[in-house]
């Protein structure tokens, strides 16, 4: 599970995204940018989550930042989640895992005694060059979205 640490360069991506098209990392330069892994579409926390950046999404647009979800569900359920929870961030789809992968998140998890792989909760904070400027692994929900917003404003 290594990925890429503070001071790094954010490995760049090409996924499919909501609402149909592809989302470029590297078009992104310019702007900060927040890079939220999550587990799957429409679960507890990872809904807590995405609501919570979409709520202050008002505060992040003020900083210039762009918002982006990942997880491996598909971005036909990305545009299922968005729509039953009102999202406004932008949620993009990693079937394969490479990504996911590239980053460190795609993680062997452990429930119940038994051993799966998973996405480890995790945010990633880049500046406009595309350097990783902060990371937050295991992630805990609660005041996590208010935390990330503190660490942009701190750029």
């Amino acid at each position: 599970m290594a990925g890429p640490e503070k001071g790094s360069e954010a490995p760049d991506f090409e996924l499919p995204r909501d609402g149909g098209g592809v989302l470029k990392l590297s078009e992104l330069r310019g702007k900060p940018v927040v890079l939220f892994f999550y587990p799957k579409d429409d679960t507890s926390g990872c809904t807590a989550e995405a609501v919570a950046f979409s709520e202050l999404k008002p505060e992040f647009d003020r900083h210039g930042a762009v918002l982006v979800g990942m997880s491996p569900d598909s971005a036909k359920s990305h545009d299922k989640f968005k729509a039953k929870h009102g999202l406004t961030v932008d949620l993009v789809s990693d079937p394969d895992k490479q990504t996911l992968e590239a980053y460190g998140v795609w993680v062997e998890k452990s429930m119940y005694g038994r051993k799966y792989m998973g996405v480890e909760r995790s945010t990633f904070l880049l500046d406009g060059d595309g350097t990783v400027r902060e990371v937050w692994r295991k992630v805990k929900v609660p005041g996590h979205a208010e935390a990330v917003l503190e660490a942009l404003a701190a750029l």
